[in-house]
Formats: structure tokens, C-alpha cells, sequence
């Protein structure tokens, strides 16, 4: 059962690989503290607010944390909890509706169907952040934003990939990033 489930999840990495490859455009960058990926969250907050957001990355790598910065620029007051053991945290947000899906605990992803997933997905204009979207298979849809966060080997810095397909994203990350 162990080999099955390791066979599954590599298909599932290399399916996330082909989606991320047939992103139009793809953005490389360093976070070498946490006011860069403040920075990072600020610009996807200004040409990102609705569609689906993968956030891809090992425990600790940085996931909710970004997360935390891209609501709170989004205008979120509040505290930002990982969603870790109820699966989902719903935010209101300027009449915008936003979920943090984590999907790291769940065993299969028919359990995102129990959970209710598809009256979720179908809020209109929302903004859906997933972490550990492997783990959901084809209950979720796909995305329009991946952002894959890497530890460095001494866990001082991350590295980030974003592949979209916004030319404003990646005008603004060049722009405001490159020059930083």
C-alpha cells in the first residue's frame, strides 16, 4: 500500500510539473527575509484577488506565511491561522470572499467531498489558496497561480517560483522586484 501511494503522489508531481510548464510565464525570486515576502504578498495583492493559488512547498518552507501578508494586504484585519486540522478558513475581506484550504492531513481527496468543497468552489469571484495541492486530485480545480517556496540548505532563505498566466504579474514583479 506504502509503494501504491508513493507511485500516486509522483504522478501527482509530475502532473503539477506539466501544469506549471504550460503556465505562460513563470517568476523567479529570493526571500531573504520576511519584509521580501511582505514585498511579494503586496504585489500579489494589487494583480491577483480572485482565482485558484497552489502553494507549493515543504513544512516550514513558508506557505502560510505568505499567506498571512497576502491577506493582510488584501485588507484582512484579523489573525491568520494555518487551516492545518479544520481544513479551510473562510475570510470576508472587503466583500470579497477568500478560503485557505490545507489539505497536508487529508488521507484521500474524496474527503474534500465530504467536507463540501464544491459550495466552496462555487463562490463567485472568490479567491481559493491551497496548500498542499497535491493531496487534493481532481477535486480541485486548477490553478491560475502556483508559487512553489524552497527552503535554502541553512533555512535562512527561500526561493520562490510563481507561474501564471498574467503579463500585469509579471510586469509588476519585475518591475517592483527586480528594482528592489
Amino acid at each position: 500500500m506504502a509503494w501504491a501511494f508513493c507511485e500516486s503522489s509522483a504522478i501527482i508531481i509530475v502532473l503539477l510539473s506539466l501544469v506549471v510548464s504550460i503556465m505562460q510565464y513563470s517568476f523567479n525570486l529570493t526571500l531573504n527575509n520576511e519584509q521580501d515576502t511582505q514585498n511579494l504578498a503586496q504585489i500579489l495583492a494589487q494583480h491577483f484577488t480572485t482565482g485558484v493559488v497552489y502553494l507549493i512547498g515543504d513544512l516550514g518552507a513558508g506557505k502560510t506565511t505568505l499567506t498571512r501578508h497576502y491577506l493582510q494586504h488584501l485588507g484582512h484585519q484579523g489573525s491568520v491561522k494555518s487551516p492545518t486540522y479544520t481544513l479551510v478558513e473562510p475570510y470576508q475581506v472587503q466583500g470579497r470572499d477568500i478560503f485557505h484550504f490545507d489539505l497536508y492531513r487529508l488521507n484521500d481527496p474524496y474527503e474534500l467531498e465530504l467536507m463540501g468543497i464544491r459550495d466552496y468552489l462555487e463562490t463567485p469571484n472568490a479567491l481559493f489558496l491551497f496548500e498542499w495541492p497535491s493531496k487534493g486530485g481532481d477535486e480541485i480545480p486548477e490553478a491560475d497561480l502556483i508559487i512553489d517556496i524552497q527552503k535554502s540548505e541553512d533555512e535562512l532563505t527561500r526561493s520562490a517560483t510563481l507561474s501564471f498566466h498574467s503579463v500585469a504579474l509579471l510586469q509588476a514583479l519585475e518591475s517592483q522586484l527586480n528594482n528592489a
